[in-house]
Protein backbone atom coordinates (compact mmCIF):
# COMPACT_ATOMS: atom_id res chain seq x y z
CA UNK A 1 0.00 0.00 0.00
CA UNK A 2 1.48 3.29 -0.56
CA UNK A 3 2.31 6.06 1.89
CA UNK A 4 4.21 8.91 2.34
CA UNK A 5 6.75 7.66 5.02
CA UNK A 6 10.50 7.55 3.70
CA UNK A 7 11.40 4.75 2.14
CA UNK A 8 13.93 3.16 4.07
CA UNK A 9 15.40 0.92 1.04
CA UNK A 10 17.37 4.57 0.24
CA UNK A 11 17.56 5.63 3.42
CA UNK A 12 18.49 3.98 6.48
CA UNK A 13 18.05 6.54 9.04
CA UNK A 14 14.26 6.21 8.32
CA UNK A 15 14.36 2.99 10.38
CA UNK A 16 13.36 3.69 13.72
CA UNK A 17 15.91 1.45 14.83
CA UNK A 18 18.21 2.93 11.69
CA UNK A 19 20.83 5.11 13.63
CA UNK A 20 23.50 2.11 14.32
CA UNK A 21 23.36 1.13 10.12
CA UNK A 22 25.34 2.90 7.37
CA UNK A 23 23.49 1.32 4.64
CA UNK A 24 20.04 0.71 3.72
CA UNK A 25 18.15 -3.00 4.16
CA UNK A 26 18.58 -4.47 0.79
CA UNK A 27 15.02 -4.39 -0.79
CA UNK A 28 14.42 -8.38 -0.91
CA UNK A 29 15.26 -8.56 2.55
CA UNK A 30 13.29 -6.07 4.07
CA UNK A 31 10.15 -7.86 2.78
CA UNK A 32 11.70 -11.13 3.59
CA UNK A 33 11.73 -9.94 7.13
CA UNK A 34 8.52 -7.71 7.64
CA UNK A 35 6.00 -9.32 9.50
CA UNK A 36 2.90 -6.30 9.04
CA UNK A 37 1.04 -8.19 6.52
CA UNK A 38 -0.22 -10.47 9.02
CA UNK A 39 0.95 -8.96 12.64
CA UNK A 40 -1.45 -6.08 11.58
CA UNK A 41 -4.70 -8.40 12.89
CA UNK A 42 -2.85 -7.33 16.12
CA UNK A 43 -3.17 -3.47 15.93
CA UNK A 44 -5.86 -2.75 18.07
CA UNK A 45 -4.37 -4.90 20.82
CA UNK A 46 -0.69 -3.15 20.15
CA UNK A 47 -2.71 0.37 20.95
CA UNK A 48 -4.38 -1.84 24.06
CA UNK A 49 -0.80 -1.92 25.29
CA UNK A 50 0.30 1.14 24.54
CA UNK A 51 -2.35 2.98 26.04
CA UNK A 52 -1.88 1.27 29.38
CA UNK A 53 1.75 1.74 29.25
CA UNK A 54 1.38 5.46 28.34
CA UNK A 55 -0.32 5.54 31.23
CA UNK A 56 1.40 4.01 33.56
CA UNK A 57 4.52 6.18 32.62
CA UNK A 58 2.92 9.24 32.99
CA UNK A 59 1.32 7.67 37.01
CA UNK A 60 4.85 7.14 37.72
CA UNK A 61 6.24 10.63 36.25
CA UNK A 62 8.37 9.38 32.66
CA UNK A 63 5.80 11.14 30.88
CA UNK A 64 3.81 14.70 31.49
CA UNK A 65 -0.39 14.95 32.23
CA UNK A 66 0.04 16.68 28.66
CA UNK A 67 2.11 14.51 27.14
CA UNK A 68 -0.29 10.93 28.06
CA UNK A 69 -2.93 13.23 26.81
CA UNK A 70 -1.34 13.54 23.28
CA UNK A 71 -0.24 10.00 23.01
CA UNK A 72 -3.76 8.71 24.39
CA UNK A 73 -5.61 10.63 21.80
CA UNK A 74 -3.50 10.05 19.07
CA UNK A 75 -3.47 6.40 19.63
CA UNK A 76 -7.44 6.68 19.62
CA UNK A 77 -6.80 8.37 16.45
CA UNK A 78 -5.28 5.74 14.63
CA UNK A 79 -7.20 3.00 16.20
CA UNK A 80 -10.34 4.43 14.54
CA UNK A 81 -7.93 5.02 11.37
CA UNK A 82 -7.43 1.11 11.59
CA UNK A 83 -11.13 0.37 12.28
CA UNK A 84 -11.88 2.61 9.54
CA UNK A 85 -9.49 0.64 6.64
CA UNK A 86 -7.71 4.26 6.44
CA UNK A 87 -4.76 3.06 7.90
CA UNK A 88 -1.40 3.74 5.37
CA UNK A 89 0.08 0.49 6.13
CA UNK A 90 3.99 -0.07 5.33
CA UNK A 91 6.23 -2.60 4.68
CA UNK A 92 9.00 -0.43 5.47
CA UNK A 93 8.16 0.18 8.85
CA UNK A 94 8.32 -3.98 8.95
CA UNK A 95 5.60 -4.39 11.99
CA UNK A 96 2.31 -3.26 13.52
CA UNK A 97 4.02 -2.00 16.52
CA UNK A 98 6.58 0.59 13.95
CA UNK A 99 3.77 1.39 11.64
CA UNK A 100 1.55 3.24 14.84
CA UNK A 101 4.40 4.09 16.65
CA UNK A 102 5.49 6.58 13.26
CA UNK A 103 2.10 7.14 12.28
CA UNK A 104 1.92 8.55 16.11
CA UNK A 105 4.85 10.60 15.96
CA UNK A 106 3.57 11.69 12.20
CA UNK A 107 0.17 13.03 13.62
CA UNK A 108 1.23 14.39 17.12
CA UNK A 109 5.38 15.34 16.79
CA UNK A 110 8.03 14.46 18.91
CA UNK A 111 5.93 13.35 21.88
CA UNK A 112 5.17 10.49 20.04
CA UNK A 113 9.00 9.23 20.09
CA UNK A 114 8.40 9.00 24.00
CA UNK A 115 5.98 6.17 24.20
CA UNK A 116 8.51 3.46 23.57
CA UNK A 117 10.25 4.44 26.97
CA UNK A 118 10.77 1.77 29.65
CA UNK A 119 9.74 -1.18 26.91
CA UNK A 120 11.05 -3.13 23.74
CA UNK A 121 9.51 -4.63 20.74
CA UNK A 122 10.25 -7.81 22.26
CA UNK A 123 8.01 -7.36 25.11
CA UNK A 124 5.58 -5.28 23.00
CA UNK A 125 4.65 -8.27 20.91
CA UNK A 126 4.70 -11.02 23.59
CA UNK A 127 1.70 -8.57 25.11
CA UNK A 128 -0.12 -8.28 21.99
CA UNK A 129 -0.15 -11.69 21.42
CA UNK A 130 -1.06 -12.30 25.05
CA UNK A 131 -3.90 -9.83 24.81
CA UNK A 132 -5.05 -11.20 21.30
CA UNK A 133 -4.97 -15.34 22.34
CA UNK A 134 -6.95 -14.06 25.37
CA UNK A 135 -9.97 -12.75 23.17
CA UNK A 136 -9.52 -15.65 20.78
CA UNK A 137 -10.28 -17.75 23.41
CA UNK A 138 -12.95 -16.23 25.31
CA UNK A 139 -14.73 -16.49 22.05
CA UNK A 140 -13.90 -20.14 21.35
CA UNK A 141 -14.98 -20.33 24.83
CA UNK A 142 -18.48 -19.00 23.62
CA UNK A 143 -18.80 -21.03 20.76
CA UNK A 144 -18.06 -24.53 22.63
CA UNK A 145 -20.91 -23.44 25.28
CA UNK A 146 -23.33 -23.09 22.49
CA UNK A 147 -21.77 -26.37 20.98
CA UNK A 148 -22.17 -28.16 23.96
CA UNK A 149 -25.65 -26.79 24.72
CA UNK A 150 -27.25 -28.31 21.20
CA UNK A 151 -25.70 -31.19 21.79
CA UNK A 152 -27.10 -31.72 25.21
CA UNK A 153 -30.64 -30.54 23.93
CA UNK A 154 -30.66 -32.90 21.32
CA UNK A 155 -29.28 -35.77 23.53
CA UNK A 156 -32.38 -35.46 25.78
CA UNK A 157 -34.74 -35.32 23.07
CA UNK A 158 -32.79 -38.68 21.84
CA UNK A 159 -32.78 -40.19 25.19
CA UNK A 160 -35.39 -42.71 24.49
CA UNK A 161 -34.16 -43.55 20.62
CA UNK A 162 -32.18 -46.95 20.17
CA UNK A 163 -29.12 -47.41 17.97
CA UNK A 164 -26.40 -49.42 17.75
CA UNK A 165 -23.26 -49.32 19.51
CA UNK A 166 -20.25 -50.17 17.74
CA UNK A 167 -16.81 -51.52 18.75
CA UNK A 168 -14.16 -52.05 15.41
CA UNK A 169 -17.14 -50.51 13.45
CA UNK A 170 -18.99 -53.82 14.22
CA UNK A 171 -22.29 -53.91 15.77
CA UNK A 172 -21.62 -54.54 19.70
CA UNK A 173 -24.46 -53.52 21.79
CA UNK A 174 -27.63 -51.38 21.76
CA UNK A 175 -27.30 -47.71 22.98
CA UNK A 176 -29.17 -45.08 22.49
CA UNK A 177 -28.62 -42.08 20.45
CA UNK A 178 -29.01 -39.33 23.25
CA UNK A 179 -25.95 -41.58 24.84
CA UNK A 180 -24.22 -41.08 22.18
CA UNK A 181 -24.04 -37.56 21.69
CA UNK A 182 -23.28 -37.06 25.41
CA UNK A 183 -20.01 -39.33 24.53
CA UNK A 184 -19.31 -36.12 22.56
CA UNK A 185 -19.81 -33.97 24.84
CA UNK A 186 -17.62 -35.25 27.70
CA UNK A 187 -14.70 -34.84 24.88
CA UNK A 188 -16.12 -30.95 24.28
CA UNK A 189 -16.24 -31.10 28.35
CA UNK A 190 -12.23 -31.97 28.76
CA UNK A 191 -11.92 -29.51 25.89
CA UNK A 192 -13.25 -26.34 27.91
CA UNK A 193 -11.33 -27.75 30.69
CA UNK A 194 -8.02 -27.39 28.54
CA UNK A 195 -9.07 -24.16 27.11
CA UNK A 196 -10.18 -22.37 30.14
CA UNK A 197 -6.61 -23.80 32.12
CA UNK A 198 -4.46 -22.88 29.25
CA UNK A 199 -5.67 -19.30 29.80
CA UNK A 200 -4.55 -19.29 32.95
CA UNK A 201 -1.16 -19.23 31.46
CA UNK A 202 -1.95 -17.00 28.40
CA UNK A 203 -3.22 -14.08 31.15
CA UNK A 204 0.20 -13.33 32.56
CA UNK A 205 1.79 -9.92 31.48
CA UNK A 206 5.52 -9.64 29.71
CA UNK A 207 4.85 -5.72 29.47
CA UNK A 208 8.15 -4.00 30.82
CA UNK A 209 10.27 -7.23 30.88
CA UNK A 210 11.75 -5.04 27.94
CA UNK A 211 14.18 -6.67 25.46
CA UNK A 212 15.62 -9.14 27.91
CA UNK A 213 16.72 -7.61 30.84
CA UNK A 214 13.97 -5.08 32.26
CA UNK A 215 14.50 -1.58 32.64
CA UNK A 216 15.64 1.30 34.73
CA UNK A 217 12.90 3.56 34.32
CA UNK A 218 10.85 3.18 37.29
CA UNK A 219 7.91 1.46 35.77
CA UNK A 220 5.01 -0.42 38.03
CA UNK A 221 4.37 -3.79 35.89
CA UNK A 222 1.59 -5.04 38.31
CA UNK A 223 0.19 -1.52 37.46
CA UNK A 224 0.05 -2.41 33.30
CA UNK A 225 -0.99 -6.08 34.05
CA UNK A 226 -3.79 -4.50 36.34
CA UNK A 227 -5.44 -1.80 33.05
CA UNK A 228 -4.64 -4.29 30.49
CA UNK A 229 -6.91 -7.20 32.62
CA UNK A 230 -3.94 -9.73 32.86
CA UNK A 231 -3.56 -11.67 36.54
CA UNK A 232 -0.45 -10.86 37.36
CA UNK A 233 2.80 -9.77 35.60
CA UNK A 234 5.55 -12.85 34.22
CA UNK A 235 8.06 -13.27 36.81
CA UNK A 236 10.95 -13.42 34.98
CA UNK A 237 12.07 -11.12 31.96
CA UNK A 238 14.56 -13.56 29.55
CA UNK A 239 11.45 -15.64 29.81
CA UNK A 240 8.81 -13.23 29.54
CA UNK A 241 10.09 -12.34 25.93
CA UNK A 242 11.36 -15.09 24.56
CA UNK A 243 8.80 -18.23 25.64
CA UNK A 244 5.88 -19.01 23.04
CA UNK A 245 4.41 -22.21 25.45
CA UNK A 246 1.42 -20.35 25.94
CA UNK A 247 0.80 -20.45 22.13
CA UNK A 248 1.86 -23.77 22.01
CA UNK A 249 -0.30 -24.95 24.87
CA UNK A 250 -3.25 -23.17 22.81
CA UNK A 251 -2.41 -24.81 19.57
CA UNK A 252 -2.46 -28.51 21.63
CA UNK A 253 -5.50 -27.61 22.96
CA UNK A 254 -6.78 -26.88 19.15
CA UNK A 255 -5.42 -30.45 18.01
CA UNK A 256 -7.51 -32.25 20.52
CA UNK A 257 -9.96 -29.94 19.93
CA UNK A 258 -10.25 -31.06 16.01
CA UNK A 259 -9.41 -34.50 16.48
CA UNK A 260 -12.71 -34.55 18.64
CA UNK A 261 -14.67 -32.71 15.90
CA UNK A 262 -13.04 -35.02 13.92
CA UNK A 263 -14.46 -37.98 15.27
CA UNK A 264 -18.09 -36.87 15.48
CA UNK A 265 -17.33 -35.76 11.78
CA UNK A 266 -16.28 -39.20 10.61
CA UNK A 267 -19.51 -40.39 12.29
CA UNK A 268 -21.34 -37.85 10.62
CA UNK A 269 -20.63 -38.56 7.43
CA UNK A 270 -21.22 -42.27 8.00
CA UNK A 271 -24.57 -42.22 9.58
CA UNK A 272 -25.50 -39.53 6.36
CA UNK A 273 -24.64 -42.31 3.84
CA UNK A 274 -27.52 -44.43 2.42
CA UNK A 275 -25.75 -47.43 3.82
CA UNK A 276 -26.27 -46.64 7.45
CA UNK A 277 -29.07 -43.76 7.06
CA UNK A 278 -29.40 -42.70 10.41
CA UNK A 279 -29.50 -39.17 10.22
CA UNK A 280 -30.58 -36.49 8.05
CA UNK A 281 -28.67 -33.37 7.19
CA UNK A 282 -29.90 -30.34 6.45
CA UNK A 283 -29.29 -29.03 2.66
CA UNK A 284 -28.20 -25.88 3.92
CA UNK A 285 -24.95 -28.17 5.36
CA UNK A 286 -24.20 -30.23 2.42
CA UNK A 287 -23.47 -29.31 -1.35
CA UNK A 288 -24.61 -31.28 -4.74
CA UNK A 289 -22.31 -32.75 -6.96
CA UNK A 290 -21.58 -31.29 -10.91
CA UNK A 291 -22.34 -34.46 -12.52
CA UNK A 292 -24.36 -36.81 -10.16
CA UNK A 293 -27.53 -34.75 -9.42
CA UNK A 294 -28.97 -37.72 -6.91
CA UNK A 295 -25.72 -36.43 -4.66
CA UNK A 296 -26.26 -34.59 -1.40
CA UNK A 297 -22.87 -34.45 0.34
CA UNK A 298 -21.53 -33.61 3.93
CA UNK A 299 -19.03 -31.13 3.23
CA UNK A 300 -19.50 -29.25 6.61
CA UNK A 301 -18.17 -32.49 8.62
CA UNK A 302 -15.88 -33.48 5.73
CA UNK A 303 -13.87 -30.29 6.03
CA UNK A 304 -14.12 -29.79 9.62
CA UNK A 305 -12.50 -33.64 9.62
CA UNK A 306 -9.81 -31.81 7.09
CA UNK A 307 -9.09 -29.18 8.80
CA UNK A 308 -7.65 -30.92 11.34
CA UNK A 309 -5.06 -31.91 9.57
CA UNK A 310 -3.76 -28.35 9.41
CA UNK A 311 -4.27 -27.54 12.95
CA UNK A 312 -2.38 -30.51 13.92
CA UNK A 313 0.23 -29.10 11.61
CA UNK A 314 0.42 -25.88 12.96
CA UNK A 315 1.52 -27.25 16.71
CA UNK A 316 4.20 -29.53 15.20
CA UNK A 317 5.68 -25.93 13.68
CA UNK A 318 5.17 -23.87 16.82
CA UNK A 319 7.15 -27.64 18.99
CA UNK A 320 9.92 -27.14 15.96
CA UNK A 321 10.22 -23.27 16.06
CA UNK A 322 11.03 -23.24 19.98
CA UNK A 323 12.88 -26.21 20.10
CA UNK A 324 16.47 -25.25 19.83
CA UNK A 325 16.46 -21.06 20.67
CA UNK A 326 18.59 -19.72 23.38
CA UNK A 327 17.55 -17.18 25.73
CA UNK A 328 16.17 -14.83 24.97
CA UNK A 329 14.20 -13.44 21.85
CA UNK A 330 15.41 -14.44 18.40
CA UNK A 331 13.53 -13.63 15.22
CA UNK A 332 12.59 -17.06 14.71
CA UNK A 333 10.08 -15.78 17.08
CA UNK A 334 7.87 -14.20 13.92
CA UNK A 335 6.93 -17.11 12.53
CA UNK A 336 5.04 -17.84 15.57
CA UNK A 337 1.32 -15.84 14.75
CA UNK A 338 0.85 -17.06 11.18
CA UNK A 339 0.37 -20.67 12.55
CA UNK A 340 -1.14 -19.54 15.63
CA UNK A 341 -3.71 -17.28 14.22
CA UNK A 342 -4.77 -19.78 11.74
CA UNK A 343 -5.74 -22.21 14.59
CA UNK A 344 -7.36 -19.92 16.49
CA UNK A 345 -9.39 -18.85 13.41
CA UNK A 346 -9.89 -22.62 12.42
CA UNK A 347 -10.76 -23.74 15.68
CA UNK A 348 -13.59 -20.99 15.69
CA UNK A 349 -14.65 -21.90 12.19
CA UNK A 350 -14.98 -25.65 12.75
CA UNK A 351 -16.84 -24.73 16.22
CA UNK A 352 -19.74 -22.33 14.73
CA UNK A 353 -20.08 -24.78 11.94
CA UNK A 354 -20.66 -27.66 14.61
CA UNK A 355 -22.93 -25.08 16.72
CA UNK A 356 -25.26 -24.53 13.81
CA UNK A 357 -25.44 -27.77 12.52
CA UNK A 358 -26.06 -30.29 15.58
CA UNK A 359 -29.36 -28.61 16.61
CA UNK A 360 -30.56 -28.82 13.43
CA UNK A 361 -29.85 -33.17 13.34
CA UNK A 362 -32.36 -35.31 12.40
CA UNK A 363 -32.57 -38.90 13.81
CA UNK A 364 -34.11 -41.53 11.84
CA UNK A 365 -35.17 -43.64 14.28
CA UNK A 366 -36.94 -46.45 12.76
CA UNK A 367 -33.62 -46.88 10.32
CA UNK A 368 -31.54 -46.30 14.02
CA UNK A 369 -33.41 -49.06 15.82
CA UNK A 370 -33.91 -51.33 12.91
CA UNK A 371 -29.36 -51.23 12.70
CA UNK A 372 -29.43 -52.38 16.40
CA UNK A 373 -31.58 -55.50 16.05
CA UNK A 374 -29.00 -56.79 13.55
CA UNK A 375 -25.43 -58.11 14.43
CA UNK A 376 -26.87 -59.87 17.65
CA UNK A 377 -26.25 -57.00 20.11
CA UNK A 378 -28.02 -58.41 22.48
CA UNK A 379 -25.67 -61.42 22.69
CA UNK A 380 -23.92 -60.09 25.99
CA UNK A 381 -27.27 -59.34 27.87
CA UNK A 382 -27.90 -63.54 27.26
CA UNK A 383 -24.30 -64.20 28.76
CA UNK A 384 -25.42 -61.64 32.02
CA UNK A 385 -28.61 -63.45 32.24
CA UNK A 386 -27.02 -66.90 32.09
CA UNK A 387 -24.11 -65.69 34.96
CA UNK A 388 -27.30 -64.46 36.81
CA UNK A 389 -28.70 -68.35 36.53
CA UNK A 390 -24.91 -68.93 38.48
CA UNK A 391 -23.34 -70.02 35.51
CA UNK A 392 -19.83 -68.85 35.35
CA UNK A 393 -19.33 -65.93 32.68
CA UNK A 394 -16.74 -67.79 30.97
CA UNK A 395 -19.51 -70.85 30.55
CA UNK A 396 -21.98 -68.63 29.64
CA UNK A 397 -19.67 -67.05 27.03
CA UNK A 398 -19.37 -70.27 25.06
CA UNK A 399 -22.95 -70.61 25.24
CA UNK A 400 -23.95 -67.41 23.94
CA UNK A 401 -21.40 -68.00 21.12
CA UNK A 402 -22.82 -71.43 20.01
CA UNK A 403 -26.10 -69.55 20.32
CA UNK A 404 -25.23 -67.06 17.85
CA UNK A 405 -23.45 -69.72 15.36
CA UNK A 406 -26.85 -71.23 15.51
CA UNK A 407 -29.10 -67.79 15.06
CA UNK A 408 -26.98 -67.49 11.80
CA UNK A 409 -27.94 -70.62 10.47
CA UNK A 410 -30.72 -69.72 10.75
CA UNK A 411 -30.78 -66.65 9.64
CA UNK A 412 -32.48 -65.15 12.56
CA UNK A 413 -31.43 -62.62 15.48
CA UNK A 414 -31.40 -64.11 19.05
CA UNK A 415 -34.43 -63.02 19.80
CA UNK A 416 -36.51 -64.89 16.69
CA UNK A 417 -35.70 -68.10 18.27
CA UNK A 418 -37.62 -70.00 19.86
CA UNK A 419 -37.56 -70.75 23.72
CA UNK A 420 -36.90 -74.50 22.55
CA UNK A 421 -34.21 -73.61 20.40
CA UNK A 422 -32.63 -71.63 23.05
CA UNK A 423 -32.66 -74.38 25.64
CA UNK A 424 -30.62 -76.77 23.18
CA UNK A 425 -27.79 -74.83 24.69
CA UNK A 426 -29.00 -74.34 28.10
CA UNK A 427 -31.73 -75.87 30.35
CA UNK A 428 -31.23 -72.67 32.56
CA UNK A 429 -32.79 -70.74 29.73
CA UNK A 430 -36.24 -69.51 30.64
CA UNK A 431 -39.60 -67.59 29.00
CA UNK A 432 -38.20 -64.60 31.13
CA UNK A 433 -34.71 -64.89 28.42
CA UNK A 434 -36.76 -62.65 26.18
CA UNK A 435 -37.06 -59.53 28.41
CA UNK A 436 -33.06 -59.26 28.12
CA UNK A 437 -33.27 -60.02 24.59
CA UNK A 438 -35.47 -57.01 23.33
CA UNK A 439 -33.56 -53.51 22.65
CA UNK A 440 -35.31 -52.03 24.91
CA UNK A 441 -34.57 -54.33 28.06
CA UNK A 442 -30.96 -54.12 26.74
CA UNK A 443 -30.63 -50.49 27.27
CA UNK A 444 -32.96 -50.31 30.14
CA UNK A 445 -30.66 -52.75 32.50
CA UNK A 446 -27.53 -50.32 31.95
CA UNK A 447 -28.85 -48.47 34.44
CA UNK A 448 -26.66 -46.73 36.25
CA UNK A 449 -23.94 -43.65 36.10
CA UNK A 450 -22.32 -43.57 32.96
CA UNK A 451 -24.77 -46.15 31.17
CA UNK A 452 -26.75 -46.14 28.03
CA UNK A 453 -30.03 -46.58 29.97
CA UNK A 454 -32.84 -43.38 28.97
CA UNK A 455 -33.48 -42.59 32.95
CA UNK A 456 -29.75 -42.33 33.01
CA UNK A 457 -29.23 -40.23 29.92
CA UNK A 458 -31.74 -38.03 31.47
CA UNK A 459 -29.90 -36.88 34.47
CA UNK A 460 -26.36 -36.87 32.80
CA UNK A 461 -28.29 -34.10 30.48
CA UNK A 462 -29.44 -32.40 33.72
CA UNK A 463 -25.84 -32.65 35.54
CA UNK A 464 -23.95 -31.37 32.06
CA UNK A 465 -27.02 -28.23 31.59
CA UNK A 466 -25.69 -27.31 35.05
CA UNK A 467 -21.93 -27.78 34.50
CA UNK A 468 -22.50 -25.67 31.37
CA UNK A 469 -24.59 -22.85 32.95
CA UNK A 470 -22.06 -22.55 35.96
CA UNK A 471 -19.49 -21.07 33.21
CA UNK A 472 -21.66 -18.21 33.39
Amino acid sequence: MSNDKPDSATNPAAKLWGGRFSEATDAFVERFTASVTFDQRMALEDIQGSLAHAQMLSEVGVLSGDEYHQIADGLKEIAAEIEAGNFPWSVQLEDVHMNIEARLTERIGATGKKLHTGRSRNDQVATDIRLWLRGRIDLIGAELTRLQTGLVDLAEREADTIMPGFTHLQSAQPVTFGHHLLAWNAMLSRDFERLMDCRKRVNRSPLGAAALAGTSYPIDRARTAELLGFDAPTENSLDSVSDRDFAIEFCAFAALLLTHLSRASEELVLWTSSQFDFIDLPDRFCTGSSIMPQKKNPDVPELVRGKTGRVNGHLIALLTLMKSQPLAYNKDNQEDKEPLFDAADTALDCLRAFADMVPALKAKKENMLAAAAKGFSTATDLADYLVRKGIAFRDAHEIVGQSVSFAIEQQKDLAELSLEQLQQFSTDIGEDVFEVLTLEGSVAARNHIGGTAPDQVRSACARARAQIEERH
